[in-house]
């Protein structure tokens, strides 16, 4: 068996996967004391960069969206969640060219629901179950630990 390294983490510490962890903004310096990073400035906007867009041509119930930065393992995914909705007929999802980092998926959806709610549901359902598979894995880290250090 592998010994602990120093740098492991320990799992207990990794947030949700749908809960990024909050930072605000004070500081401390050298000495200890507390200041804000922003004190005396104009308080700037975060520009939020659009990850997801609606390409044209779509309609309520065909639609394709383009992804920015993501890949085969979004699209795979995300192919298959969609695709178990029962209010889907088809989604589908490709790589337009290896060099780009775009992911582009169609969903074509039966009368009474959108392609849009579809891929809204669909990426709620893989955030779900990756929050499953984290607290699963979280606890049978901890089985295991408890394990070991029972058998010592």
């Amino acid at each position: 068996m592998a010994a602990r390294r120093d740098s492991d983490v320990a799992m207990d510490d990794a947030p949700t996967s749908h809960q990024p962890e909050v930072k605000d903004d004070t500081m401390v310096d050298d000495e200890g004391d507390d200041f804000d990073e922003n004190e005396g400035e104009e308080e700037e906007e975060e520009v939020e960069i659009q990850r997801v867009k609606l390409l044209p041509g779509s309609t309520e119930t065909a639609a394709s969206f383009e992804f920015a930065n993501e890949g085969h393992t979004l699209g795979n995914a995300l192919r298959y969640v969609i695709m178990r909705n029962p209010d889907v007929e088809f989604c589908a999802y490709a790589i337009p060219h290896p060099s780009e980092a775009k992911m582009n998926v169609r969903i074509q959806t039966f009368e009474g629901t959108t392609a849009i709610e579809a891929l809204e549901k669909g990426l709620r359902d893989i955030q779900e179950l990756c929050d499953v598979v984290t607290e699963k894995f979280v606890k049978a880290a901890a089985d295991f630990a408890e394990k070991k250090a029972a058998t010592g």
